[in-house]
């Protein structure tokens, strides 16, 4: 098969499409051809050199979330056949034109959508309805704020957000930026490169919010946070450290909380899954989610693809397209 290996660590050009040995499934795992995988920050930090992929990943091939045909299942596997159209969450290995993957970790490609449109779903999905309905307990009529709401994880959280019914509040980079979240469902996105978020939402109050910055925002979100706010991170792109004062934190009874997906064992991730299929798999179906793509590339330029997205210029999702798909 045909895969993105990473040389060594370093800038996007240590990508390089190379030949690798066809991996074979596990007696609980199936054997995807995949025709499209998303692109993600994490897959720029393992490049890096910086996210070590789970035990048993291959360590230098990234992608963490694919869709394409089922072309062999393992001796376990029961209701997945081969020639099922699938999208899945998997640890790595994604950048390639197979990967294997647990059977349970795999999604139907949804009735409404291309393998384009359904690789864009997992890895974002699944982060959001964790962190934001199952950690932050986002509920109808809250107000909930996403940082970088254009990206990837943004987009997928003002959907989500708005079709469970939240009032949705986001920060992004640019007006073209803050534009797209609007149509997307948000009451309101503040540019931060123009003006405070803290300030143009302090008399808001907000109870659920997604960062993905950490840093000064930090601070500025606890205090945006009502009584029994929930703050959630999933990322610190301005660093961990903060400060904040305890004796506020309990008298007004906020929750701060986070996580990481990528690391999770395979029965958090079967659980996760099957709550996904259950709760958020008949929304996109009923055709209240859109995914937003904003650039595909053929997997052999997934260097160009890492460059666009550390530029953080792009408004949806980035993602590579295999020899094997249609209508690329």
């Amino acid at each position: 098969m045909k895969a993105i290996i990473i040389t060594t660590p370093g800038a996007p050009e240590v990508l390089q499409l190379q030949e690798r040995a066809k991996p074979v499934p596990k007696e609980n795992e199936v054997l995807i051809q995949v025709k499209a995988a998303g692109v993600n920050r994490p897959d720029v930090i393992q490049r890096k050199g910086k996210y070590p992929p789970p035990p048993g990943v291959p360590a230098d091939i990234p992608g963490l979330e694919i869709a394409g045909i089922v072309a062999s299942c393992g001796s376990a596997v029961k209701d997945i056949q081969p020639g099922h159209a699938v999208c899945a969450l998997v640890g790595g290995g994604g950048y390639a034109t197979y990967v294997t993957v647990h059977a349970a970790h795999c999604l139907p490609v949804p009735h409404n959508m291309n393998f384009i449109q359904a690789a864009s779903l997992p890895e974002t999905v699944l982060t959001v309805w964790h962190n934001v309905f199952q950690r932050g307990r986002l509920e109808r009529g809250e107000k909930f704020l996403v940082h970088g709401g254009s990206s990837g994880i943004g987009i997928t959280a003002i959907q989500l957000a708005r079709a469970f019914g939240a009032i949705v509040f986001a920060t992004a980079g640019s007006r073209e930026k803050c534009d797209a979240c609007i149509a997307l469902g948000a009451e309101n996105c503040i540019n931060y490169k123009a003006a405070d978020f803290e300030v143009v939402l302090k008399d808001q109050g907000i109870d659920v919010i997604l960062d993905m910055i950490g840093g000064d925002y930090t601070e500025k979100n606890i205090r945006l946070l009502n009584t029994d706010g929930r703050l959630v991170f999933i990322n610190a792109m301005k660093g961990g450290a903060a400060s904040f004062d305890a004796v506020d934190i309990m008298r007004r009874r906020l929750t701060i909380t986070g996580s990481t997906l990528r690391n999770r064992d395979n029965e958090f991730k079967t659980a996760l899954i099957a709550d996904v299929r259950q709760h958020v798999w008949p929304v996109i179906e009923a055709g209240k989610f859109t995914p937003v793509i904003h650039k595909t590339f053929a997997l052999a330029d997934a260097a160009a693809a890492h460059t666009l997205m550390e530029s953080s210029e792009h408004i949806g999702k980035i993602i590579l397209v295999t020899d094997h798909v249609e209508n690329a």
